[in-house]
């Protein structure tokens, strides 16, 4: 229980921080009077233009301090309202811009991760079983190469051989499309964030089921006569997973950061591509929301990460 506990605690104090941290930021090197009214913010001479900016002011909560505010902002967001987009008339609401947008980018991140997972476990797994063989030394070059190559580089050289040169995959997303038709537009996109995040876990894996397989339980499981398929999948796999479900959980934030740049490059209306625009005009309830939404997100995975270790070893939860 205490194990417990101290996780869901942990959890909430980061939630609360970068909530701080963020709307601080936000509102302090910014100027938020501005970006809803524009040049008018700044005409106090007018007493239309100071209406204005009383009435901005009064709906936006600008008139008080600024932990006032993020208490304020704090207990909407908790309540499921996100503020509206930062414009004179203050439409449109957050919170529409984030249930269109969101959907595309869950789905293009769990694509990605369940990609990268069903590559790299066989991948490590083969490597493993054939180390330091002329196999292995290519995977590892491989490997390399991948993690090495920035995301844009990599998603422009598949999207012009494999979309634009064979025509194998659609070049664009088209948001109206039925599901299954998103889904397969979807993939290039995927497979460009999977591949560098398989690689890395292929190399953690690989280096893990090595000095696994080097154990006294092993040794004692082949003087036995057990199979070296059988070691490597009933034996071996299971205690190699500690780093690799870490660096998954952890790598999910990596996808996100890269998504920013797949989405751009691949026209995917998603929250990368909203939290782009969003900064290049200073609508900070839009940054806001967005960042909340990958920072729960990414507790969560983290949260979700420690139960999955208590059940392959319920050690953990005594420690």
């Amino acid at each position: 229980m205490k194990f417990w506990v101290s996780r869901l605690v942990g959890a909430f104090a980061l939630i609360l921080t970068v909530s701080a941290i963020t709307f601080g930021a936000m509102n302090i090197l910014g100027d938020p009077l501005f970006n809803i009214l524009g040049p008018t913010a700044g005409d106090v001479s007018n007493p239309e233009s100071v209406a204005k900016i009383e009435a901005a002011e009064a709906q936006f909560n600008l008139d008080k301090p600024l932990p006032v505010r993020w208490a304020l902002w704090l207990g909407d967001f908790v309540t499921g309202d996100f503020g509206v987009q930062f414009s004179a008339t203050g439409q449109p609401p957050v919170s529409d811009l984030i249930a269109e947008r969101l959907p595309r980018s869950l789905m293009l991140l769990v694509m990605a991760q369940t990609m990268a997972v069903i590559i790299s476990v066989p991948w490590a797994i083969w490597s493993a079983a054939k180390a330091n063989s002329a196999v292995d030394r290519t995977s590892t070059v491989m490997t390399f190469l991948l993690i090495g190559m920035p995301t844009f580089a990599l998603g422009i050289i598949l999207k012009y051989g494999l979309s634009i040169r064979f025509d194998w995959f659609p070049a664009t997303f088209v948001a109206n499309d039925p599901f299954w038709t998103r889904a397969w537009q979807m993939f290039l996109p995927a497979l460009t964030l999977a591949l560098p995040s398989a690689a890395v876990y292929q190399r953690l894996l690989r280096t893990d089921l090595i000095t696994t397989l080097q154990e006294d339980f092993i040794l004692t499981a082949r003087s036995k006569g057990v199979s070296k398929r059988n070691v490597l999948f009933k034996h071996a796999l299971r205690p190699s997973l500690f780093s690799f479900i870490t660096i998954a959980g952890v790598t999910t934030g990596t996808l996100i950061g890269g998504a920013l740049v797949v989405e751009q490059i691949f026209r995917i209306p998603g929250l990368g591509s909203a939290i782009v625009e969003a900064i290049l005009r200073e609508d900070f309830p839009v940054v806001l929301a967005i960042v909340m939404i990958v920072t729960i997100t990414f507790v969560v995975l983290n949260v979700l990460i420690d139960i999955l270790y208590s059940i392959i070893d319920p050690r953990v939860r005594a420690s």
